[in-house]
Order: C-alpha cells, then sequence, then structure tokens
C-alpha cells in the first residue's frame, strides 16, 4: 500500500507539470489537441488522488499500522466511523484530501466550462494544476501520508486519533471547510485567466458564479459545524471563542461574503471590475493564509495541527500568488476601468459598496487581532493575547451595521432614490422595528440587546415586505392562488429571492448570537442529592454510572433538571479517559430548545463520591443553527439553474487563445 500510494501521488505531480505545460503551449501556439490534452490530463491527476484518498481509508479500515501515519491517528479499537474520519484527521491527510478535492472541483468547472467559455480553459487549467502541484510537492517532499516504519519497528497498535475529534460532527467538519476552501480556488483560476485573457466582462464571472456559492455555502456550514463541535466537546459552554483557527476560517468567509454582493453591481452595472478581482484573489488568499495559520505551529490553538515543517512553503506560495495577482491587475488596470460612475450616494449600488467596506474592515479587525501576538513575539519576544474582549468589542458596531445594511439595501432604489420612495419603502419596517424596541426596552432587554433584536425586527419586516408586494404582483398578473404565487414569485427569480432567504437566516443567526447576553452560569461541588441552581433551574444530582467503552474509560454524572417540583428531564455529563492515547476528554450534556439550552459539564469526579458540576443556561442557541439552514435552503435556491436556461453553444477550442497577449 505503501508503494502504490508513493507512485500514485508522483504520477500525480508529473500530471499537473504536464497540464501546466499543455495547457500554456497550446493556448500560445493555438494547437486545440495540447489544449485537450491538458484537460485530459487534469482528469486523469483526478483520477489518481481519488486512487490515493482511497488507498489511505483502505490502510485505516485494516488497521496498517506499517504505515506511520495510520499508527499515529488510528487504533485497533477506534471505531470505523472515526478511522475514516482518521484520514483527514492529521497533518498530510489533510494535505491528501485539500488537493483530491481540488482536483475534482477543478475538473468539474473545467469539463463544465470547456464549451461555454473556451478561451478562458486554458489558463484556468495551468492555474489549477498549479495549485495541485504546490500540495502534491508538499505531500512528496515534506509531509508524505504513506510513510513507512522502518522495517520490524511497526507498532502492533496504533495511538488512536485525538479524542477531541472523535465526535460524529468532526467527520464532516473538516470536508465541509475545506469544500469551502478549496472551492474557491475556480474563482480565482477563472479570474487569472479572465485577466490573461483580456475577456474581462461577465464571461468569467457567469463561469464561477455557482462556484462561488458553492464554497461559499460550505464554508459556512463547515464554520457552524465546528462551532457546534466546540460547543458539545469542549466542555466552555460556548461556541465561538475568537479562536485563531476559527478566524483563519472566518475571514475568508467575510471576503467571500463581499465578493458575492459586489458582483452584482457588475453584472448591473458593468462597475467595480477591480475590485471583484481584488476581492475574489484577496478571498482565495485569506483561505491558503488560514491554512497556513493552522498548519504552521505558529499559533496554539485546539484546532490546529502540531509544528511542521510546512509554514515556510505555504508563506512562499501565498506571497507568489499575491505578486502574480498584483502583476495581473497591473497589467490590465486599463482595460479593467469603466466609465460608469455612481449616480448618487444614495443608492442601491452605494448600499453595497458601503456593505463591502464594512465587510472588510471585519475582515481587517479579524486579521489584526489574530496575528498581533505572532507579530508581537517575533519583534519583540514576547507574546501578547488578544482575547474576545477586543473581538467583541470592535465586531459587534460592524456586525451591526451589516445587519442594518442588509435590510436598507434592497429597499433603496438603483441609481438614484428619491426622498419621497425612501419615504414609502420605510415607514413601515422603521415603525415595526420602533415598536419591537419600545417593548424589549420596556421588558428590561438591555440597550445592545435591543438594538440588535430591532435590526433584527427591521430587517426581517424588508425581507417580509419584498416577498408581500411580489406576490401580490404575481397574483395580479397571473390571477394565481396566493399560495402558488408565492412559490412561483421564487421559482421565477431564484437568485433574488433565494439571497432573500439566506437574509432571514442570517437574521436568525443574529438573533441567536444576541441571546449569549443573557447566558447565566453556576458551578459547585455535589454530594449525591444535593442541588444547584442555576438561572430558574435546579439541578440535582442523583449519583454516578460507569460507560466504559472498549476505546475509553468513562463515568457519567445523573442530573435531575427541575423547573420548580416538576423534573424537565435527566442529563447525563461525562468524563472520558481513552486508553490508546491516554487523553480525556469531557462530553457535555445539552437539552435544547428554541428558548434556551441547559447545558451541563463535569468537572473532577472525587473519591467521596462527590462531583464538581458546571451548568449554563443559554438562551436562543437553537436559533443560530437554525439559521445556518435556512442560510443553506437560501443558498440552495440561488444557485439552483433555472429550468428553461438555454445552454450557450460556442466552438470549443478552435479560436481559444486569439485574444491572449
Amino acid at each position: 500500500m505503501a508503494v502504490f500510494g508513493r507512485i500514485v501521488i508522483a504520477l500525480s505531480f508529473a500530471g499537473c507539470m504536464y497540464a501546466i505545460v499543455a495547457a500554456l503551449f497550446g493556448v500560445r501556439s493555438r494547437r486545440r489537441p495540447w489544449v485537450i490534452s491538458s484537460l485530459n490530463a487534469v482528469h486523469a491527476v483526478t483520477l489518481l488522488l481519488t486512487a490515493a484518498i482511497s488507498a489511505l481509508a483502505y490502510a485505516f479500515l485494516t488497521d496498517d499500522f506499517s504505515l506511520m501515519y495510520v499508527a499515529h491517528h488510528s487504533s485497533i479499537a477506534q471505531p470505523d466511523l472515526y478511522k475514516v474520519t482518521a484520514v483527514w484527521g492529521g497533518q498530510s491527510g489533510s494535505l491528501l484530501l485539500w488537493v483530491w478535492l481540488l482536483a475534482l472541483f477543478g475538473s468539474s468547472a473545467l469539463h463544465q466550462n470547456r464549451e461555454r467559455h473556451p478561451h478562458l480553459i486554458p489558463y484556468a487549467a495551468a492555474t489549477i494544476a498549479f495549485a495541485m502541484s504546490f500540495f502534491i510537492f508538499l505531500m512528496l517532499f515534506v509531509e508524505h501520508p504513506f510513510a513507512t516504519f522502518a522495517a520490524g519497528q511497526a507498532p502492533h497498535d496504533g495511538q488512536g486519533l485525538n479524542p477531541l475529534l472523535q465526535n460524529p460532527y468532526m467527520a464532516i467538519h473538516p470536508p465541509c471547510l475545506y469544500t469551502g476552501y478549496v472551492g474557491f480556488s475556480v474563482p480565482f483560476a477563472f479570474a487569472v485567466a479572465a485577466l490573461a485573457t483580456r475577456r474581462l466582462g461577465s464571461d468569467w464571472l457567469r463561469a464561477t458564479r455557482r462556484w462561488t456559492l458553492f464554497s461559499w455555502a460550505f464554508l459556512s456550514v463547515g464554520i457552524l459545524l465546528g462551532a457546534h463541535w466546540a460547543y458539545l466537546e469542549l466542555g466552555w459552554g460556548g461556541y465561538w471563542a475568537w479562536d485563531p483557527v476559527e478566524n483563519a476560517s472566518f475571514m475568508p468567509w467575510l471576503a467571500g461574503t463581499a465578493y458575492l454582493h459586489s458582483v452584482i453591481i457588475q453584472e448591473k452595472r458593468n462597475m467595480l471590475k477591480v475590485w471583484n478581482m481584488v476581492l475574489v484573489f484577496l478571498t482565495y488568499g485569506l483561505a491558503i493564509f488560514g491554512t497556513f495559520l493552522t498548519r504552521s505551529g505558529v499559533i496554539s490553538s485546539v484546532h490546529s495541527f502540531a509544528q511542521s515543517d510546512l509554514g515556510p512553503f505555504f508563506l512562499w506560495y501565498l506571497a507568489f500568488v499575491a505578486a502574480a495577482a498584483v502583476m495581473l491587475l497591473v497589467w490590465r488596470r486599463h482595460e479593467l476601468a469603466t466609465p460608469n460612475r455612481f449616480d448618487s450616494i444614495v443608492s442601491r449600488e452605494s448600499a453595497f459598496l458601503l456593505n463591502n467596506l464594512l465587510l472588510l474592515a471585519a475582515v481587517f479587525a479579524v486579521l489584526w487581532g489574530t496575528i498581533f501576538p505572532i507579530l508581537s513575539e517575533a519583534v519583540e519576544g514576547t507574546k501578547i493575547t488578544v482575547g474576545p474582549p477586543y473581538f467583541n468589542r470592535v465586531m459587534s458596531p460592524i456586525g451591526l451595521a451589516l445587519l442594518a445594511l442588509t435590510g436598507i439595501g434592497p429597499m433603496v432604489a438603483w441609481r438614484r432614490a428619491s426622498p419621497g420612495s425612501l419615504r414609502r419603502a420605510f415607514v413601515v419596517p422603521v415603525s415595526v422595528m420602533g415598536a419591537a424596541m419600545a417593548a424589549m426596552a420596556a421588558m428590561g432587554a438591555g440597550l445592545a440587546a435591543t438594538v440588535s433584536w430591532g435590526l433584527c425586527v427591521f430587517v426581517l419586516t424588508t425581507i417580509l415586505i419584498e416577498f408581500w408586494r411580489g406576490t401580490l404582483a404575481r397574483h395580479a398578473m397571473t390571477n394565481e392562488p396566493y399560495p402558488v404565487a408565492f412559490v412561483s414569485l421564487i421559482q421565477r427569480n431564484r437568485r433574488r429571492y433565494g439571497g432573500y432567504i439566506v437574509h432571514i437566516g442570517i437574521v436568525m443567526m443574529f438573533a441567536g448570537i444576541t441571546g449569549s447576553l443573557f447566558n447565566a452560569e453556576a458551578e459547585g461541588v455535589l454530594a449525591p442529592g444535593e442541588s444547584l441552581t442555576a438561572d430558574r433551574y435546579t439541578l440535582r444530582f442523583d449519583g454516578a454510572k460507569d460507560t466504559s467503552q472498549p476505546e475509553f474509560d468513562g463515568v457519567a454524572a445523573r442530573v435531575s433538571v427541575l423547573d420548580g417540583e416538576r423534573v424537565v428531564t435527566v442529563l447525563e455529563p461525562e468524563k472520558r479517559r481513552y486508553r490508546a492515547s491516554k487523553q480525556p476528554t469531557t462530553e457535555a450534556a445539552v437539552l435544547t430548545s428554541f428558548r434556551e439550552d441547559i447545558y451541563l459539564t463535569l468537572g473532577e469526579v472525587h473519591a467521596s463520591g462527590s462531583i464538581s458540576l458546571q451548568a449554563h443556561v443559554n438562551p436562543l442557541v437553537r436559533w443560530l443553527w437554525a439559521g445556518g439552514v435556512v442560510l443553506v435552503l437560501g443558498t440552495v435556491i440561488g444557485a439552483w439553474p433555472e429550468a428553461t436556461r438555454q445552454r450557450a453553444t460556442l466552438p470549443r477550442f478552435a479560436t481559444a487563445g486569439a485574444t491572449a497577449g
């Protein structure tokens, strides 16, 4: 298996090199067979990498501890689900997953667009092949997943996967996150192709719009799954700690969100061409930067990999990408210029631009807070911790401003909005928001919560008005029943109304996050029969029980949750110690509802039979997870192809490269 893996990865690297040369030679010499050959090489690399990752998965499932990677991340007693999870649970396996996904997406995007946008294909293929070659190079010479022990040195059992990763969410969180990261390579590659060929209109945007939405949606899901994993597995009662690796995934999400909004202006008004190119390059660069943070060992995080030699390679690659992007933008700056300008500061274009500026301000704030400890240590030798207070203080006003723009943007006209139209558009949403804020203030919600929830009501009202007006217009035009008109409205303009559904998901998530302002917690040492009070609940310790399994020893506390005299439920927080790795874990017990979560973690179990118990009552957490589901639903609707869309038929590669240079 080790020999097979090494050969396949080496062949993959050779295939990437050939694809780069064939694509560039074919487009410069205008020889179509060479371009087709480069595409075939990308497809062949995809098959080779599929064989490689399948071989590694087989090695895990068959307990092949002759491979060092398998021995370090698996054990005989480890369940099969976590043996598969272990494929990407370490450094070299995660690199293999990354480049395999890149090959799948790149191959699919090139095949999908080979006839629609033939002029872009050669340069896009060369760019994707180059990115693949970088990751394959790392596996060949730095972190090889098929490295073996010396003869006779292989252990009979492995060390096991990190117990913190033995959670169902970690089986799907990294693939979702990597799908989001890697997917942004497709718009990056086509942006490079557009600059190289001077085809800077909307072709490359159309070629990559759904890929961008696909990547953004998976990155969103990956972030939320990671937050849910942290909520259940780390035992601190929260889901987001502004950890450097959390920030590393959040920054490309922010930049990608800015791009998705900004591209609308280019399509509508043929403006912001340079800006959109910068956003595409920035999003891809931040994805690579996040990978550097996770794998370099320069930051300490429960999410990061151990110290390795990969850091300098990623920095050099990132520097090369940045330099190439700047050179291409400078080279094509005249072609990117457009005579169109903003007609008025009070317009939808201005709202979109302000949205972009706020999102980039958020990127800078998160980036600065993330790298400042690294810079401080490098310059002064002292590592300064930048914690949640900084991020919460800086990001809260930016987030609230973005939330307000989510409601303002759709209500403002393109080009120029008159005072009269603004009054008509905002009188109902502002009135509803004012009434809601007055009611919340009267209930003692506090200023921050009142403002946040008030803006949530404002945005939700504007979205509902848009749906209502559209449904009425559809009904008047077709005489369809209102429910049918509502569904038809969405089907006829999936992109617009899918975006509104995404915004509803964002509103739900903001509402859930605002609930954290009212978190309550309590802790204490309890003997059997004793109780602890948390908010309005009484937590009674009824005793402990053994929960040992083949892979771990464990103990759980039975805790009755009472609301007054009524027993609401019995929760069983647990402590485990995994035999293979000798590592302990804390398994939280959570009772969740749309109103609040009751969250218990077990601390020390004393010889006397008493326990240390931590309790949290966290309002509205489920709204965060539910909002993520709605966000994904809206993205799927917005990206779903129109049933009547006609495919463009263009010559394959007959004229490819005719305008390149």
